[in-house]
């Protein structure tokens, strides 16, 4: 999961642009946090955003694939962003919105879940 120093400080800033984010080294990869919450990673110089069920169709209808750390029967709950969309500010904002609500809503379930 190595990620080039260039990728890494290239996409940090692009969605430090929209709102301030930090990035944490992990298992070879690039955690990323907004807000508290971890919404994205870097993994082989791709960019992956968390999803859920309502975000997903917008990845897939794009072809893109989900993050897979250990093979194909390991998908994660994150799917790779289009490189054309890390390079829009635009389209790139309301992205990054969708994936750090998501995110927002991961917690907030996870939460309910210890108090249960």
């Amino acid at each position: 999961m190595a990620v080039s120093e260039s990728y890494r400080e290239f996409v940090l800033e692009q969605l430090g642009r929209v709102t301030p984010v930090t990035g944490k080294s992990m298992f070879g990869g690039v955690g990323i946090y907004a807000q508290g919450l971890f919404f994205a990673l870097i993994a082989e110089d791709r960019l992956y955003f968390k999803v859920d069920d309502t975000t997903r169709p917008d990845f897939e209808q794009l072809g893109m694939e989900p993050f897979r750390p250990f093979g194909e029967d390991s998908a994660m709950g994150y799917y790779e962003v289009p490189g054309d969309v890390v390079e829009d500010p635009v389209r790139l904002t309301a992205w990054m919105k969708k994936a750090i609500d998501v995110a927002a809503k991961a917690r907030i379930k996870k939460k309910k879940a210890v108090k249960q």
